[in-house]
């Protein structure tokens, strides 16, 4: 009895081991059990009674030890296996509701466009004003006058404001639209003219010239925009203003060919036409190309590859080919510049692939400037970078020289060298022209008709876009048809009137203190917001044009001190930024003295400066400058510029996506570039 004692003593330690590991397996059988049938077996073999023959500490031990690998190795095979399988099944969870939901918004979209198409007629009785189908005859040249137009019945918001004042638009450009989409519903009758029923987005033309764009990404049907203000919209050309009764004369082309001319009484009219190419007095220019017009477009882009069609015949000469293959851009500003890089883009990235190699080596890109830099009026860092940019691609920048005149087949200039100008010839098979911008035809008959309208090239406003020399308040101009006056000395006596009057003296015998020195700026801060920079230290212009230190300023001083500002201040640039703003701020000023009207007309008040009375005088504030060149792009944005490559072209991209006019265009815009990306470029000519 004593010998089992000490055998069960030995055996303890051991037993108890296997014991424990028995608990613990049948703790876990239940999961185990239910995935592996090996668990289900070591359960098995942890529930039967260990033999009494198994006496050995070492023998227990060992088996022991196999039994806890054994376990472990089964416990984790299945976990490893699980992961997997996990990792598996939401992959295919992922996907299959990607794939539904790709086919719900297949089967939602084909739904939405069976919507859209109509089986039963939708045309309706619609009552139109006599007068609207045959108009009064008058005027100074006998005309009809529109005084109604066949949409004003169309429907009850369009009824009740027949009578609203009437709002004539000239153009559909950039300010044109900004002002559309900033005015108030209801509040004007607006009649939009132009020659051309769509809004073009013109930062991106020249992608469209080599068919990294479509055409018609490029573009907005403008009575979707006019739809929005319940407007109306009529496809003609405003030819002339009579501004004593308030008549536009407008032209429209019959269906014979021949021109029709009525009269659109106004309210208030809107100048927004825009400009045209600046010809610099040069020959020749009907053999080039203009780059204004999505019609511009279209044949610049058959012409470049035409010429590359006739380059590869085989009864094209090594001279003729080299001709062809000679693309010569006239001005070196973001116009041009752009369309010189997209030029190389397409020669360098698609013709190589699609046309014989012989053509590459030899075509040549010229870029003839006036100036010491391209891109002039861009930080000269960043008009360096373009330069060493295109002389990389091997794309010739000639700087200081002038187009002298354009022929068929080559253009001459002029260049000075050892201080003698030289005259030289650069053979070519295009030649775009694109230096600075001139008047509108309509521009140039108002400038010449009003007074006080002292600039070539555009009409003078004042700081609340007014034209100059039109009844106040009754003509506008926005755009690139208009500069903005900034004559801050000749306004020295209505600064001095109020000063003058306290005083009971001679505004010219007026000496002003420091105090009103103040005043005065502040008024001119005011009705010159563009002259604000240049008067933020007072104290110190005070101390620097008081000549005779007599602590006051007389007239003078104060007239050498506004004629100094006067030189300072510099036309705005003939930008879509600067326009958009315009159409902006002249949006909200109108939308400010349609609310105001009602009071005026209420206290019999039809006369004086409402608009400085009801709204701030325009402000531009430039946001910076940006262009395309070759696969990079650079930015000047204030004093702040950079450039780069491909990441600054895809922000330059951004930025004109963001600024595109509708989602559709976007739209348009994102799968243009997609279809650059997987297809190259348009090569076709139609």
């Amino acid at each position: 009895m004593s010998a089992a004692l000490l055998r069960n003593r030995s055996d303890g330690p051991a037993l108890r081991s296997i014991g424990l590991l028995s608990a613990r397996l049948s703790s876990s059988r239940v999961s185990l059990n239910s995935r592996f049938p090996i668990a289900r077996s070591l359960n098995t073999v942890a529930r039967r009674p260990v033999p009494r023959h198994v006496s050995s500490p070492a023998l227990q031990a060992s088996i022991a030890i196999r039994l806890k690998s054994y376990v472990a190795s089964e416990k984790a095979a299945p976990l490893k296996q699980s992961r997997v399988m996990k990792v598996i099944g939401k992959t295919f969870s992922y996907c299959g509701v990607l794939f539904a939901g790709a086919t719900i918004w297949v089967i939602g979209f084909f739904i939405y466009d069976a919507s859209t198409y109509r089986e039963t007629p939708s045309a309706e009785d619609i009552p139109v004003s006599e007068l609207a189908l045959n108009p009064r005859l008058g005027g100074p040249k006998n005309l009809p006058i529109a005084d109604f137009l066949v949409g004003d019945y169309d429907s009850e918001s369009m009824l009740q404001q027949k009578d609203k004042p009437r709002l004539v638009i000239l153009g559909t450009g950039w300010g044109s639209i900004a002002l559309l989409k900033n005015l108030n519903p209801g509040d004007y009758h607006i009649t939009v003219v132009s020659p051309t029923n769509y809004f073009l987005f013109t930062p991106m033309l020249p992608s469209a010239t080599v068919g990294t764009l479509g055409l018609r990404s490029l573009v907005e049907p403008v009575r979707r925009i006019i739809d929005r203000v319940n407007g109306h919209f009529l496809k003609a050309e405003a030819t002339d203003v009579d501004f004593s009764e308030k008549l536009v004369e407008v032209s429209q082309t019959d269906k014979d060919g021949n021109k029709r001319n009525f009269y659109l009484p106004y309210d208030k009219l809107v100048v927004g036409v825009g400009c045209v190419t600046n010809p610099h007095g040069v020959k020749g220019l009907e053999n080039c190309n203009f780059l204004k017009t999505i019609d511009d477009a279209r044949q610049i882009k058959n012409q470049v590859l035409n010429n590359m069609e006739m380059a590869c015949l085989p009864t094209t000469s090594d001279e003729e080919r080299r001709r062809l293959l000679s693309f010569v851009v006239c001005g070196g500003g973001p116009t041009g510049v752009e369309f010189a890089a997209e030029l190389f883009d397409l020669l360098n990235e698609d013709l190589l692939h699609s046309f014989p190699k012989i053509i590459r080596n030899e075509i040549s890109v010229h870029i003839i400037q006036s100036r010491t830099h391209i891109l002039n009026t861009y930080d000269e860092a960043l008009s360096r970078y373009a330069e060493g940019r295109f002389s990389r691609d091997g794309v010739e920048v000639l700087t200081g020289a002038r187009v002298k005149e354009v022929k068929p087949d080559r253009v001459l200039f002029s260049q000075m060298e050892d201080g003698k100008e030289v005259i030289k010839e650069i053979p070519t098979g295009f030649c775009l022209w694109s230096t600075g911008v001139s008047r509108a035809k309509i521009c140039e008959t108002l400038s010449n008709r009003l007074d006080g309208q002292n600039n070539k090239h555009a009409l003078e406003t004042d700081s609340h876009l007014r034209v100059i020399g039109a009844p106040l308040g009754d003509v506008y101009a926005i755009g690139d048809c208009s500069t903005v006056q900034n004559n801050v000395a000749e306004n020295i006596i209505r600064f001095l009137r109020t000063i003058a009057w306290e005083k009971g003296r001679d505004p010219e015998k007026v000496h002003l203190t420091f105090s009103e020195w103040r005043d005065v700026a502040n008024r001119v801060k005011k009705r010159f917001p563009q002259a604000s920079s240049h008067l933020r230290r007072l104290d110190r212009l005070f101390e620097q044009y008081d000549v005779d230190h007599s602590g006051t300023l007389d007239y003078n001083e104060l007239s050498h001190l506004l004629r100094q500002i006067d030189t300072k201040l510099t036309s705005l640039p003939a930008t879509a930024q600067r326009a958009n703003q315009q159409g902006v701020y002249l949006g909200r000023k109108l939308t400010k003295i349609a609310s105001a009207l009602p009071g005026l007309q209420a206290n019999e008040i039809d006369y004086g400066d409402l608009d400085e009375a009801v709204y701030r005088a325009f402000k531009y504030k430039h946001l910076g400058s940006l262009a395309y060149i070759s696969n990079a792009a650079i930015f000047d944005f204030g004093g702040l510029s950079f450039s780069g490559g491909v990441i600054a072209m895809y922000l330059w991209r951004s930025i004109y996506f963001a600024e595109s006019v509708s989602f559709r265009t976007r739209c348009m815009l994102a799968m243009d570039w997609a279809k650059r990306a997987l297809f190259g470029r348009d090569l076709m000519s139609f």
